[in-house]
């Protein structure tokens, strides 16, 4: 059994050979907008499994997996030419469903965002049914005078009625 950090350092360098290959020397038609977002590999380094993204539909998405799964040969050959391993490790693509669940968050947050611009749009000009501010403030207090009532509130000296 092999250390995680050896696992992490290679899966790290098998993320950037297979990158590299999609970009330059991979010319499948079928091959998408494609971002490679991840690699794992097991810590036997035996497996890796490649996490991608396809921007675009569905029908692009499965052309890109089938695109994937035909040069899987090719890449593999180009990881155990570039890392030196005696014995490549199996790879597996597959699709990472977390950016996809991002973006819909992002929409969410829009939809929200635009919801409270209108609300905020709408109470532009509403007004208030009762008073403006129904707090009381110092300016009441001369109201308070006039009345004549008794406090009986300790440490303070109130006026007593007549």
């Amino acid at each position: 059994m092999m250390d995680a950090a050896r696992a992490r350092k290679l899966a790290d360098r098998i993320q950037q050979i297979v990158a590299e290959m999609l970009e330059r020397r991979i010319k499948d038609p079928r091959l998408g907008f494609v971002t490679i977002t991840d690699t794992r590999v097991t810590n036997d380094l035996s497996d890796a499994t490649v996490f991608y993204t396809v921007f675009g539909s569905d029908a692009e998405r499965k052309d890109t997996a089938a695109a994937l799964e035909s040069a899987k040969g090719i890449i593999r050959s180009e990881v155990g030419r570039q890392t030196g391993l005696r014995h490549t490790p199996t790879l597996g693509f597959t699709h990472d469903p977390l950016p996809d669940s991002a973006r819909h968050l992002d929409e969410l947050l829009a939809e929200a965002k635009a919801r409270d611009e209108e609300i905020a749009k709408r109470a532009e000009g509403a007004e208030y049914a009762g008073e403006a501010d129904p707090y009381k403030r110092e300016e009441d207090a001369e109201f308070d005078d006039e009345l004549d009532v008794e406090e009986d509130v300790p440490g303070h000296a109130g006026r007593a009625a007549t």
